[in-house]
């Protein structure tokens, strides 16, 4: 896949599993299609605006209270060799202008909780969502027996820590459960974001804290300091070897035995120890430049390929599922793994019956790598000519093979549906992809402008469907006609465009006629749309018009209102760090309310930065660039004056 190709997937893969709690991959093979991306983002030097790479993770699920951190709770970088580790520190003594003592803990293979205390109480317990803003699972936290309910320091505090499940718990929750947990990273996650609080209790769970946040009044001038306040307020920690020598950390991390631990680990973590040396090091948009997550190398075996079964998704794009003889790999059965397109097949020279490497690549992904042994027998994998979902003839494209039949294919059309309905779209809320096969197979609803046309006695013929549901459900549609532009346009599920290029778009052409109407040549003079972006809007218009022209009959025909003669009006603003008062979408409508317009990245055309808690690489751009840097107070004065 092409990086564009992988942004999108990895996008609605993030979606289905983090919003939707509807995933169709597992973690690993989601890091597998994450890693690749990196990849070719490092080589091409290029980051396009909606990749994940930018984000710290997902967005909370709407069951939950969401919760906004006090500070961003930031990711980490990784390195996967010690040449990479070397190179990392060599950079830290050129900044520092000395070695800089260094802490190694482990990487913990759970999920990463933060907890807030106030007056030595617990006020609040919640998963890091997207950094900034988690789920609020302080129900689900007190259940966890090494988590204290109160402490001795009286001051506001903000902890993070990894919730886990040890290894002997699962063991042992295994030997009586009905269905048996894989490994103990699945077994936390989805006992800490289980609505049934009993449930999460039944597992056992335990907690280890490792960083303070924030902290009200209290200056910690490092990590160790950090540690033992910990441990002095009754927090579990692990271990905490400290140097100034690279080679003697490493000599520690060659010297775990993971198999003699009572936890998983899928790697270790080196921290500057120092405060002092941390603010002269800095952030990047994603990450603390002094901090590493050293990876353990990949764990491979080798097993059959039995067969390879043809998945269709919303754009009509099969993607070939491997079907293996199952192996225990990392402390799980892998069954399948995700072969790219057919082009990977050839390139990689796979065949059914043939025995291929696997890779779970971190501990946690599934990747055939190649043919170990082609055995008697094997035979190709064959090009299917015929969708698997609805027999059509297939066309190709490069490597990728599609189903063009766009209204009678069962598989796209249940997958546009989902999507047209999303927050990120039209906002239609209730439309899961269950809900969406059933308006489909009972009411024959194979396109999103039908949904416009459902009557309350129409959707009383699908099982679920009561009164109060039938009316939210309507109320939902008919609200949803008020989308703005850059919703609508990432409604129509165009192939390659998501919600950033759909709000670029909107601002650019005005309308869906604009658009429409617009050449390749036209497109690629875009700040980042490149041509097969351009290709794909081209063509999606040129073959579904009709789409377009029945959205207008339904009065869905939104154009983009630039907002004009506010007082930021012509003022550009960067946004970066975490402001406790407003969200960063939110602070960014706020300014674009006002006729002010927000950028990505500090340019010389930047005018303001509102720099809130732990702001990063922008910030020290801003300065280099001598730009205007406000913090949250003067925002906020700056938006009421």
């Amino acid at each position: 896949m092409n990086m564009r190709e992988l942004v999108n997937k990895l996008n609605d893969l993030a979606y289905r599993y983090y919003v939707l709690d509807d995933p169709i991959v597992s973690d690993k093979e989601y890091d597998a299609l994450y890693d690749e991306l990196l990849k070719l983002e490092a080589e091409s030097g290029t980051v396009l605006p909606d990749s994940p790479t930018k984000r710290v993770g997902g967005e909370p699920l709407k069951q939950f209270v969401p919760h906004t951190h006090i500070r961003r709770l930031y990711s980490l970088d990784k390195c996967n060799s010690f040449d990479e580790l070397r190179a990392w520190f060599e950079k830290l003594k050129t900044a520092l202008g000395s070695a800089p003592e260094c802490t190694l803990e482990y990487k913990l293979d759970g999920l990463t909780v933060c907890l807030t205390y106030r007056d030595g109480q617990l006020v609040c317990g919640s998963t890091r969502g997207n950094g900034e803003v988690g789920e609020n699972v302080t129900e689900q936290i007190k259940t966890i027996r090494s988590v204290p309910l109160s402490i001795p320091y009286k001051g506001e505090i903000e902890v993070q820590g990894e919730g886990i499940m040890r290894i002997s718990a699962l063991n042992k929750y295994n030997a009586t459960a009905a269905v048996p947990l894989k490994n103990p990273r699945n077994a936390v996650a989805g006992a800490i974001r289980n609505l049934d609080v009993k449930e999460t209790a039944k597992r056992n769970l335990d907690a280890v804290f490792y960083n303070i946040n924030f902290s009200g009044d209290k200056v910690f001038t490092s990590q160790t300091e950090q540690i033992e306040f910990l441990k002095s307020n009754r927090f579990k920690t692990d271990m905490c070897f400290v140097s100034n020598d690279i080679e003697e950390i490493i000599a520690q991390i060659q010297a775990v035995d993971r198999n003699a631990l009572d936890f998983a680990i899928d790697g270790m973590v080196i921290k500057v120890n120092s405060s002092n040396a941390r603010t002269v090091l800095g952030y990047t948009d994603k990450f603390p430049k002094w901090a590493m997550a050293f990876k353990f190398e990949a764990e491979e075996t080798t097993t059959t390929l039995c067969d390879v079964a043809w998945q269709v998704g919303r754009t009509g794009k099969l993607t070939p599922l491997a079907l293996l003889e199952p192996v225990e790999l990392c402390g799980a059965t892998v069954k399948r793994a995700t072969l790219n397109n057919y082009g990977d097949i050839v390139r990689k020279g796979v065949t059914i019956g043939s025995r291929v490497f696997i890779r779970r690549s971190n501990d946690v992904i599934p990747e055939i790598l190649g043919v170990a042994e082609t055995r008697d027998g094997a035979r190709e994998i064959s090009k299917p000519n015929k969708c698997p979902c609805c027999g059509h003839e297939l066309i190709e494209d490069g490597a990728n093979l599609f189903c063009p039949n766009f209204y009678g294919c069962r598989a796209q059309a249940v997958a546009r549906i989902v999507q047209f309905c999303t927050k990120d779209c039209m906002d239609i809320d209730g439309v899961s992809i269950k809900t969406a096969e059933l308006l489909y197979d009972v009411l024959g609803v194979h396109s999103p402008t039908m949904l416009y046309d459902l009557t309350a006695d129409d959707l009383a013929k699908i099982d679920g469907f009561k009164a109060k549901k039938i009316n939210n459900f309507l109320t939902a549609v008919r609200n949803s006609k008020n989308v703005d532009l850059p919703h609508f346009i990432n409604a129509l599920c165009i192939d390659n465009v998501g919600k950033v290029t759909a709000k670029d778009l909107a601002e650019h052409f005005g309308s869906v006629d604009g658009l429409a109407a617009a050449t390749v040549e036209e497109l690629t003079a875009i700040q980042d749309v490149g041509e097969i972006v351009a290709a794909s809007i081209v063509d999606y218009f040129a073959r579904h018009s009709d789409v377009v022209q029945k959205f207008k009959s339904l009065g869905i025909n939104p154009e983009y209102v630039k907002r004009t003669g506010g007082k930021l009006e012509g003022l550009k603003f960067v946004l970066t760090g975490a402001l406790s008062e407003f969200t960063r979408d939110g602070a960014a409508r706020l300014i674009e309310s006002l006729g002010g317009i927000v950028q990505s990245s500090v340019s010389k055309l930047t005018d303001i930065v509102v720099a809130g808690e732990n702001a990063g690489s922008k910030l020290e751009k801003a300065r280099a660039l001598g730009k205007k840097i406000i913090d949250e107070i003067e925002f906020k004065n700056l938006l009421n004056t």
